[in-house]
């Protein structure tokens, strides 16, 4: 080996370093390894803003684990789930293998959040419940104040105070296994080193694969061309760690052919260019056409599935059409991340023309919308039920025409914010082979872990990477 260690991490976002910080503070000699560089070290969680799906600092949210359970897994065999709810120990392969989160890792997530907040206070990470980007919601949401790269800049000085090797522009490739199946190291590519290999306990919190299109086309498919990362550090996840657990034996767990949409502006390169307006205006296709409801309820709780719709639309794109009512709703730029203007005209028909679409079909669009909608209570920041009748598809909220000029329209695409597919971990952040059992020296943490299917339990992935990552070093630590 070319240097050896208790603990090599792959990853240094909030998961890596969590799990760097917590072996080095049991003793453990750590080296983390970092495909950026210093400066740009943290991947895309040195670019969030980390909402934490907590109602204060001491709990989580009261539907944290039920949510999270729900989302778990598509049509589950219910001879296998009723086998889950006995003894691990009983379980057959099959069950032991399935690609979803056990019932003890999800109440194990929820039960260690509290004092993994708490772990990352006593470093001096402050929070408090500041504004966000959604103008209603259904959820608390915490921050982090300074966002997630205040987590990445506390929790790297620490990992430097405690002596945790680090070594920049260096990619993980593959993992060294013994001749009796132990996880014992990873080789890696340095850049000025060329090939190098680090001996250890393996650690894989590289993140998922939303930066490689070569495993966006193999497991999302070749309508992914239309996506992109929601930050520029979401380019540095290629897949790198699932891949090679994969091809070690590793469960697969998680959807694989989805991922965390999130609706942005194309034209923007500024992190998380976000439009979360969409609820007061009309979503139309390159066609001119309206495709689905735009506020079946709050923004918080509906958007990823209506940003999907929009990703299922002619070259993954749609405009918001507004009109100059939007601008009465207070704080309303809240709700609006591009740094770009916003395209406006005089007239429906010059605003189609500015859009490249059919202007006829537009302002047919609006014709239908508006007569379909009736007159009622409007509240512009709780669900109203101010719906539009007799017009598909239903707007089921906010439903009040487009008559005052100038319009305006954003475009709006799908970000992949992060890959739902990942490995397979027991409750102690463990990596499971295809036959359930542990994989000897080899443990996973944040997006690296598959979790989620269907809709993304919002505000849960940064502390899966606290919490995991965490874990992982205690675990490490205590073996």
């Amino acid at each position: 080996m070319d240097e050896n260690f208790d603990v090599v991490v792959a990853g240094c976002g909030v998961a890596g370093l969590s799990a760097a910080v917590s072996a080095a503070q049991r003793g453990l000699n750590v080296c983390v390894l970092e495909r950026a560089t210093r400066m740009h070290r943290g991947g895309q969680s040195r670019y969030t803003e980390a909402y934490l799906r907590m109602k204060s600092l001491d709990e989580v949210s009261d539907d944290f684990e039920d949510h999270l359970g729900e989302n778990a897994s598509r049509y589950a065999d219910p001879d296998l789930m009723a086998e889950m709810a006995l003894d691990r120990s009983s379980w057959s392969q099959t069950t032991a293998s399935l690609a979803l989160a056990d019932a003890d890792v999800l109440s194990t997530f929820a039960a260690l959040v509290p004092r993994s907040v708490q772990w990352l206070r006593d470093m001096g990470v402050r929070f408090d419940f500041l504004p966000t980007q959604f103008l209603t919601r259904s959820q608390p949401r915490l921050l982090p104040v300074g966002g997630g790269e205040a987590m990445i800049e506390t929790l790297a000085a620490q990992a430097e105070a405690l002596g945790v090797t680090f070594h920049y522009e260096c990619t993980a490739r593959d993992l060294i296994i013994d001749t009796h199946g132990s996880v014992v190291g990873l080789t890696a590519w340095k850049r000025g080193a060329g090939r190098r290999r680090y001996a250890g306990a393996v650690v894989l919190a590289s993140g998922g694969f939303e930066g490689n299109p070569e495993m966006l086309a193999q497991y999302l498919g070749p309508r992914s061309v239309y996506l992109r990362p929601v930050c520029k550090g979401g380019y540095f996840n290629k897949g790198e760690g699932i891949a090679m657990a994969l091809r070690a034996g590793a469960a697969p767990s998680g959807e694989f052919g989805s991922y965390h949409a999130e609706p942005v502006d194309p034209r923007s390169g500024v992190s998380e260019p976000s439009i979360f307006v969409f609820p007061y205006g009309i979503l139309v296709n390159r066609r001119g056409q309206r495709f689905t409801d735009e506020a079946p309820g709050t923004v918080d709780a509906w958007y990823e599935r209506v940003t999907r719709r929009i990703y299922e639309q002619d070259e993954g794109i749609a405009y918001v059409i507004l009109d100059q009512r939007v601008k009465d709703i207070p704080n309303y730029r809240l709700a609006i991340r591009t740094d770009q203007p916003a395209i406006e005209a005089p007239t429906l028909e010059a605003l189609a023309m500015q859009l490249g679409i059919p202007g006829a079909a537009l302002a047919a669009t609006v014709t239908a919308y508006n007569a379909a909608c009736l007159e009622g209570h409007y509240d512009p920041l709780v669900a109203d039920g101010l719906a539009t009748h007799g017009v598909e598809p239903r707007k089921s909220n906010w439903a009040l025409p487009l008559d005052r000029a100038p319009f305006f329209a954003y475009p709006i695409i799908s970000a992949n914010v992060f890959t739902f597919g990942g490995l397979k971990v027991d409750a102690a952040a463990r990596v499971l082979n295809t036959d359930g059992a542990p994989i000897s020296g080899l443990y996973a943490a944040g997006e690296t872990i598959g979790m989620y299917y269907g809709n993304y339990t919002g505000a849960t992935s940064v502390l899966k990477g606290l919490v995991f990552g965490k874990l992982a070093g205690e675990t490490i630590a205590s073996r």
